[in-house]
């Protein structure tokens, strides 16, 4: 606990003295959580108290914090929600300055409480633990706490329409009928409403969210089209939208309005709202007969189109459709780029919404179907939101999210953190000190990665368990990985599916090789000695021995496989374990197949190619033409990146994928040669590769030591960096 709090936890009657359920297991262990009671589900929750100020305020701030999630209003304004997802000995409060939403005399706190109640990687939630706390000062002096003083009701407006994704969110059939119509004002008659109930002894342990809680704006639709047949509309936001549909309408009590959002339309023109990624965005709303009926949908969806379908009879006011957009703050001056290649812009855009959209309270593997965060989804998206945002700050938490984790379930780390769905792949555990290394590179934060380097270290110690006698790993208490989907792993000559076949692979082997490399570097720059466990020396020769084919000076998958897949030599060649020798034909092998993977491991092949020093071949796969590219996207009408190369790719898949921004870090740090060559940015080096078919490239963007700028044309490259930064070229 970070403070002394002096408000209360209330909650619905409804959960007092339920037990919590413990959650927390390794994926492959048995499940022995009892069943959650299913009239305790998607239950949303209002709660609201009344106050009065002599005066009005010149500080006043709010703390808050609900489970799983709230919305915060104050005198009928909305001020903002959260928290960000954490565990509940470690549970995230917000901090508010709501002054300017105070006054003299009467005064409103009104908070929407949302418990969803299924165990998924979106909420930290299925455990009964429900309800809110916040506490106000005024002036420094404590004006309101939550207690049993408060009044409660659920808000029954809201029944389910299902469960979408994988148990990751309930469609929501509104009826208006059922609304409270302006609880959030102070004038509201609360009266027939009930008290909340206090939590005695409440076992969170309550800290400041690091983070800012997410920017929340309209947008109204870039076009708006009549649907003649049914006298509908079809609306455009022009680029996919992270967040909620709202409109109002006018009709009688009970008539219908059918929403259908979807990320793409049908051949027809229609929108598809049974979308790609499991995710069926058709919902009802019924409406109560009053003059102006407003449609205030809670959980955000993804998507770029809208149907808006009227009974008839009803009139839809055509001025009130928006898209309340949310995610993660961003400056859109942060990033700025600009290049002779339309195609090239492009890719470079649809990357940055694919970021831009990806990152919510926490880094998201897709904001639809899952909406979890991936530890191997962040080895790209976290690296990328540092240039598209500037703002380490996401990515900071990121890093603590799976430590804390850790603490409950395992030592060797989780594959998802947040959230109560346990999940795990020995791959995505490898990664976290390459995480840790490179945001120690961005950001110069020596007190945080000290504080996290016992985290990578105890994650080494628990793979240790399963080396063999000459140091290579047999992992199968995590899932392995590899590639996703399966058709990317380019024909990968090792069975993955559980369980795991015997015996040791290339792929996991390598990232264990690299996870100890970058455990030794980070301790080098931290001042402190090699770690005598991070046996480099020994266990590069015996990878070397398993995979090697000498006749070819290429890298086999398994013991006892010919196959030479692109996943088998790009890791190789980037962690070091190639010898010079080889990397010739590990690079034709390379330039040979393309991108023959996914496109998280596209990240580390490019990354691969740029240690060999093949920076235009990095180039070329970034600018590629191929159908596994990022051109292929654009061409498909991509307005963020994809999870697959092509729709077509994947069963099920999402149109937003913050995994397949490399484009981004990787024509920055390879392309125009700007990476940090200390800590911080406090030097830069520059060694610019620019090819010979971009004539012109302007890019901006910020670091912890100021803006750096940067200008090609016409062969000649500049680059401005902050005052006090020296350039090594």
């Amino acid at each position: 606990m970070d403070k002394q709090w002096h408000a209360r936890w209330i909650m619905d009657a409804a959960f007092a003295g339920l037990q919590p359920i413990d959650l927390y297991r390794k994926q492959l262990e048995p499940d022995r959580s009892p069943p959650h009671r299913d009239d305790l589900k998607n239950m949303h929750m209002l709660a609201r108290r009344t106050f009065e100020l002599n005066e009005a305020p010149g500080e006043a701030l709010l703390d808050i914090t609900a489970d799983d999630c709230y919305k915060l209003y104050v005198n009928g304004r909305f001020v903002g929600q959260g928290p960000a997802q954490g565990n509940y000995y470690h549970y995230f409060y917000n901090r508010y300055d709501v002054a300017p939403f105070l006054r003299r005399g009467a005064n409103a706190i009104a908070v929407h409480v949302y418990y969803q109640g299924l165990v998924n990687r979106a909420f930290n939630s299925g455990d009964y633990r429900q309800g809110l706390i916040a506490e106000l000062l005024v002036d420094g002096r404590p004006a309101l706490v939550t207690d049993a003083a408060w009044k409660i009701e659920r808000a029954r407006e809201y029944a389910s329409g299902g469960v979408i994704g994988y148990d990751t969110q309930y469609l929501e059939h509104i009826d208006n009928r059922l609304k409270r119509t302006g609880w959030r004002e102070p004038d509201y008659d609360d009266s027939a409403w009930s008290r909340p109930a206090e939590l005695a002894g409440d076992d969170r342990r309550l800290f400041l969210q690091p983070t800012p809680p997410v920017a929340v704006y309209e947008v109204k639709p870039t076009r708006v089209m009549r649907l003649a047949a049914e006298d509908g509309y079809l609306l455009d936001f022009g680029e996919e939208r992270t967040g909620q549909f709202r409109m109002t309408a006018q009709g009688r009590p009970g008539q219908t309005v059918e929403i259908r959002c979807g990320e793409e339309l049908r051949d027809d023109g229609r929108v598809r709202w049974d979308m790609r990624c499991n995710c069926n965005y058709r919902e009802t709303w019924t409406l109560s007969g009053a003059e102006r009926d407003e449609l205030d949908f809670f959980d955000y969806k993804a998507f770029r189109y809208v149907e808006v379908l009227p009974s008839p009879g009803v009139r839809a006011h055509e001025d009130s459709f928006a898209a309340v957009v949310r995610h993660y703050p961003l400056d859109e001056a942060a990033l700025r780029f600009e290049s002779s290649d339309p195609m090239l812009n492009a890719i470079w855009t649809i990357c940055k919404n694919g970021v831009k959209y990806g990152s919510q309270e926490n880094y998201v593997d897709c904001p639809s179907r899952e909406k979890g965060q991936y530890l191997g989804d962040n080895t790209i998206i976290a690296h990328a939101h540092a240039y598209v945002s500037g703002d380490l700050r996401l990515y900071r938490k990121a890093l603590l999210d799976f430590a804390l984790l850790a603490e409950r379930t395992c030592p060797g780390l989780m594959a998802v953190a947040p959230g109560h769905y346990m999940q795990e792949f020995a791959d995505y555990s490898l990664q976290y000190p390459m995480q840790l290394l490179e945001y120690y590179r961005q950001s110069g934060d020596e007190p945080f990665v000290r504080d996290m380097l016992p985290v990578a270290e105890r994650m080494l110690a628990h793979f240790a368990a399963f080396r063999r006698e000459d140091g290579l790993i047999a992992v199968a208490d995590k899932p392995n990985l590899v590639d996703w989907p399966v058709n990317m792993r380019d024909d990968y000559d090792f069975r993955l599916q559980l369980p795991i076949q015997d015996g040791v692979h290339n792929v996991l082997n390598a990232f264990y090789y690299g996870a100890m490399r970058d455990v030794c570097a980070i301790r080098r720059l931290l001042g402190l000695p090699d770690d005598p466990a991070c046996d480099l020396a020994s266990f590069k020769q015996s990878f070397r021995r398993a995979f090697l084919d000498p006749s070819t000076n290429r890298f086999v998958d398994a013991e006892r496989s010919d196959h030479a897949s692109l996943h088998a030599n790009a890791l190789p060649l980037l962690f070091g374990l190639a010898e010079p020798a080889e990397r010739e034909a590990i690079v034709a092998l390379i330039r040979q197949k393309g991108l023959s993977c996914g496109v998280y491991m596209a990240y580390f092949v490019l990354k691969a190619l740029a240690e060999a020093g093949e920076r235009g071949l990095v180039y070329g796969l970034i600018r590629s033409e191929r159908l596994h590219s990022w051109s292929t996207m654009v061409k498909e009408g991509a307005t963020t990146c994809f999870e697959v190369w092509a729709k077509r790719l994947k069963w099920n898949t999402s149109l937003c994928h913050a995994w397949a921004s490399s484009p981004i870090p990787l024509f920055i740090e390879e392309i125009a040669g700007i990476k940090p060559a200390a800590p911080g940015w406090s030097k830069v080096a520059f060694s610019p590769r620019m090819p010979d078919t971009l004539a012109k490239v302007e890019l901006t963007f910020r670091v912890k030591s100021g803006t750096i700028r940067f200008r090609y044309e016409d062969g000649h490259a500049e680059l401005d960096v902050p005052d006090g930064v020296d350039v090594i070229r």
